[in-house]
């Protein structure tokens, strides 16, 4: 391509609402254009980037066996309703009628219209295993569209769906799909973390995501650098410090005036975080169900993680409970106990209340609190259970020595082992060899293509531009041309023809510029190869050939310039 027929240009500004750097080059590279919030345009040097990117999942997924289809972005309700997660999905789910009023959703995924296929297609155990996959476009009715390529309401996916006669089966798809996921990162230039992640509304059990550690990333994980561990934050556990034993004391009642938060309380009392109880309140929702009252109970040193919290309840909806709804479970705001709450109320502790003794809760009543209180001696609760964020410094749970470490990241990938989630929902079956009814095992494999563009860009470039790795630039080579004499755009035409005849992807920049401008412009598109035709290198023998992200140059005879490009690919 001539630079002259591109239709975008390049940019000196970057807009100024881009937070990332990959927004900012992507823009000034011309390889998008924004449209609305959350809606960009992908322009020819971003699509010819997705293309590369599309070869590469094509590649992997086929190397899979993976057959590829294409299901519809417009999905019909019912499938959705069947499947629960009508309700589940919340705001993001972007919904609609039709003229005769039959309800569609614009899909955000397609586990649902899998399902729905599936029962149609499966009877028997001899069609499993199956596994599918689609580069289609998503909707997400994302309230705050951010990042540029990072969080889009319309975006590309590459999503896979794994189809089984039994757990087995799932757990094996679901490992070889991971390895894959691997090769595709790696091959793309991204040193990913695999964590454990939550499943969220997608369901199921088993869960990775591919994180792209970031200080600006719109998640957090914790990582142990000693055995390997990582999680995402929603997900992470951690292993607890286990308290001097100590003989159990009898309740008190303290008076405590003034000391209404958790620092408060342990800095008058003289007795560390630790050893005090944190009270937090929710009013819970389950799916389909009446709003309740939810007394959580954590060690004073920890926090609440309210997704550990609302898988734990089922699912549904949590907010925070207000002063008029605490008040009337016979609670006290700064001095709530669960001792002596009125009946109704559901009471859910922390496992870390358990590894202690002697702990300080509030006595409802306001300016007290109470010592010496024990679990289950004095309340127990209803529900026992992790529901703690992890933090930075914490011991990890997978080995002795381990601390935890706190990290940014952009998420690039998810897999999930669904089980039988939309199978039981769907009516998805198949006859076993002994001629039982079984549900189909399914997994789902997602990776968006844009955040992965975004991440490229985010660990490849400089401070001129985009550094692009050679498997997915947009143009193998970029050669600029230096003077308008005739020998030296009669060469750079000849360079740029037998290039291309030898199989690469060339961009000609052709403008009347000055060299400045172009090699200005090529720093910032980024190609791994910058191909300089001028009197002097023609002089010297050839033209001058540099790599992106090298210094040196050197001048290449013409003969040579085909099998040279080559090696600097490779």
């Amino acid at each position: 391509m001539r630079l002259t027929d591109l239709f975008t240009r390049t940019l000196r500004d970057a807009p100024a609402d881009a937070e990332l750097i990959s927004h900012r080059l992507a823009v000034r590279a011309g390889l998008i254009r924004p449209v609305a919030a959350g809606s960009l345009a992908l322009m020819p040097l971003g699509w010819r980037v997705m293309g590369r990117l599309m070869t590469i999942l094509r590649q992997e997924m086929d190397a899979l066996g993976a057959q590829e289809v294409r299901l519809p972005l417009v999905q019909p309700a019912e499938v959705w309703q069947a499947s629960g997660r009508w309700d589940s999905f919340g705001p993001v789910l972007q919904c609609f009628e039709s003229e005769s009023g039959r309800a569609f959703v614009l899909g955000p995924t397609h586990e649902e219209l899998v399902a729905m296929l599936a029962a149609r297609e499966i009877d028997s155990y001899r069609q499993l295993p199956q596994l599918l996959y689609q580069i289609q476009i998503k909707y997400r009715n994302e309230p705050r569209p951010r990042g540029g390529l990072i969080r889009l309401r319309e975006f590309t996916s590459k999503d896979a769906y794994s189809l089984d006669a039994d757990a087995v089966g799932m757990r094996a798809q679901y490992e070889r799909m991971v390895a894959a996921y691997r090769r595709i990162f790696a091959r793309v230039g991204l040193d990913v973390v695999v964590a454990e992640a939550d499943s969220g509304a997608m369901g199921g059990g088993i869960n990775q995501e591919f994180l792209l550690p970031h200080p600006q990333g719109e998640d957090s994980f914790v990582a142990c650098p000693a055995c390997g561990y990582a999680a995402n934050l929603e997900a992470a556990t951690f292993r607890l410090s286990t308290p001097e034993l100590a003989p159990l004391e009898p309740v008190r009642k303290v008076a405590t005036p003034g000391c209404t938060t958790i620092q408060q309380v342990a800095t008058f009392l003289g007795v560390p975080e630790a050893q005090t109880l944190k009270a937090v309140f929710f009013m819970h929702t389950p799916s389909g169900g009446a709003e309740r009252f939810v007394f959580v109970i954590i060690r004073g040193d920890l926090e609440v993680n309210e997704i550990k919290l609302l898988r734990a309840l089922g699912g549904g909806a949590l907010r925070p409970a207000e002063d008029a709804e605490i008040r009337a479970t016979g609670a006290v705001p700064g001095y709530a106990s669960p001792l002596g709450l009125r009946g109704g109320v559901l009471v859910v502790a922390d496992r870390s209340v358990e590894a202690g003794a002697n702990f300080v809760t509030g006595a409802n009543d306001e300016g007290y609190h109470l010592t010496g209180v024990n679990i289950p001696r004095d309340f127990a609760p209803a529900l026992l259970t992790d529901i703690a964020l992890a933090f930075d410094g914490a011991g990890c749970p997978r080995c002795a020595e381990g601390t935890l470490r706190l990290e940014r990241a952009i998420e690039l990938g998810h897999c999930f082992a669904l089980g039988t989630f939309y199978s039981e929902a769907l009516g998805v079956h198949h006859q076993d060899e002994h001629g039982a009814t079984q549900p189909v095992w399914m997994g789902s494999y997602s990776i968006g293509l844009e955040r992965m563009m975004a991440a490229i860009i985010e660990t490849h470039h400089d401070d001129h531009g985009i550094c692009w790795p050679a498997a997915v630039a947009p143009f193998d080579a970029h050669i600029v041309t230096i003077g308008g004499d005739k020998e030296t755009l009669t060469t750079a035409q000849e360079v740029y023809q037998g290039l291309r005849e030898a199989g690469f992807a060339v961009l000609l920049d052709d403008r009347n510029e000055s060299a400045g401008v172009k090699f200005a412009d090529a720093d910032l598109i980024g190609a791994p190869v910058r191909l300089t035709v001028s009197k002097k290198a023609l002089a010297a023998g050839g033209v001058e050939a540099k790599r992106r992200t090298a210094p040196e140059r050197a001048v290449v005879p013409l003969t040579a310039l085909p099998d040279w490009l080559r090696g600097a690919l490779a």
